[in-house]
């Protein structure tokens, strides 16, 4: 080989290790970067659920829970609470009412989800008072404690756990988010979270923000209790679905941030990393659930009474789905059809209910 043609190969070769050199540097300093940005996340997440961390003591666990439940092998259940903690809308009680209630099971083996919709109007026994009223007012009679007594009555299974958010935080994560996208049902003006018709809904596929997404789960006045359930479901799995998605990783902080002091929970933050073995892959399945009922103004004020044999099917598929009885239910999935009266006009107004 001449030299001159050495000296070029030579060249040639310094320069593909110098690159592979930079490369290698960039893609150790890349990592580092993601590492530090996931442990900041982590230290910043643990600190938001060590401060949102709020046990109930006194709360006595059913007997079909003789332990503990962990839920990286066990089956769980979770109830989601949305509260209005708004002067406008406590209206004297001293714990607001429930405006949202969602209650999930999850079965660990095939990571599928149970999510019932429960219309707050749903006329059922609660436990705290020893009578039956609105689902709603469980809340304003004893806080979280009495919904929970109330849901595990009412479905004859265990909460293993919940989680309750005011609507601050509702509308600060989707907004931390970017977003989400949700199917509007109708033209409408609604109220906002501080009582003012300032958001204009509008028909069809919307990329909605916080408040018009919080305007969109609230409203009913043009359908049911049941339909605004439904849109519920169908926006929490708007919200799941963006936030597993690879474009929110760096919106994570803000998220965290913003669920801030306008979360409670009974799980730990070890508790709660467990679920993520549910979004692996993408988002899991989840069937959506509507509690079938009819509207009652038989004593002068609204109320929907839930069908008993409806009922009765709903319990036997989310306890053959925690597996706390055999799974030898002839019930099929995605029971959203299965949605009940028209629409309650004879209604008493949405607030003062």
């Amino acid at each position: 080989m001449k030299r001159k043609d050495y000296k070029k190969q030579k060249k040639s070769t310094s320069k593909k290790r110098l690159a592979m050199k930079v490369s290698i540097l960039l893609t150790l300093s890349l990592f580092i970067v993601v590492v530090a940005y996931g442990a900041s996340l982590q230290k910043k997440a643990a600190n938001v659920v060590e401060n949102a961390y709020e046990p109930i003591p006194e709360r006595v666990k059913p007997e079909v829970r003789e332990a503990k439940v962990e839920p990286k092998q066990d089956n769980v259940s979770i109830l989601f609470i949305g509260v209005d903690d708004s002067d406008q809308r406590k209206q004297g009680d001293s714990n607001s009412r429930s405006d949202a209630l969602l209650f999930a099971t999850l079965n660990q083996e095939d990571k599928s989800v149970k999510l019932v919709s429960i219309p707050r109007d749903s006329y059922v026994h609660i436990p705290k008072v020893g009578y039956k009223d609105k689902i709603t007012h469980a809340h304003a009679f004893g806080g979280t404690s009495a919904t929970i007594d109330t849901i595990e009555e009412l479905f004859d299974v265990p909460v293993d756990y919940y989680v309750k958010m005011n609507f601050n935080a509702f509308i600060d994560v989707v907004d931390a988010l970017g977003g989400i996208e949700a199917e509007v049902p109708y033209n409408r003006i609604e109220k906002d979270e501080n009582d003012k018709n300032t958001i204009h809904l509008k028909k069809g596929l919307q990329h909605l923000d916080g408040r018009h997404a919080l305007a969109l789960a609230r409203t009913r006045k043009l359908d049911t209790d049941v339909e605004r359930g439904k849109r519920q479901q169908m926006i929490l799995q708007s919200i799941m679905k963006e936030a597993v998605s690879v474009k929110s990783i760096t919106k994570y902080g803000d998220v965290i941030e913003a669920l801030g002091d306008n979360m409670k929970t009974d799980m730990t933050f070890d508790e709660m990393k467990s679920f993520l073995e549910y979004a692996k892959g993408g988002l899991p399945q989840v069937d959506t659930i509507s509690l079938k009922g009819y509207d009652d103004m038989s004593t002068g004020t609204y109320y929907w009474k839930l069908d008993e044999t409806d009922l009765a099917e709903v319990k036997q598929l989310l306890q053959a789905h925690l597996e706390l009885i055999p799974n030898s239910s002839n019930l099929t999935d995605g029971r959203t059809n299965l949605t009940g009266s028209a629409a309650d006009e004879a209604s008493e107004d949405f607030y003062n209910e």
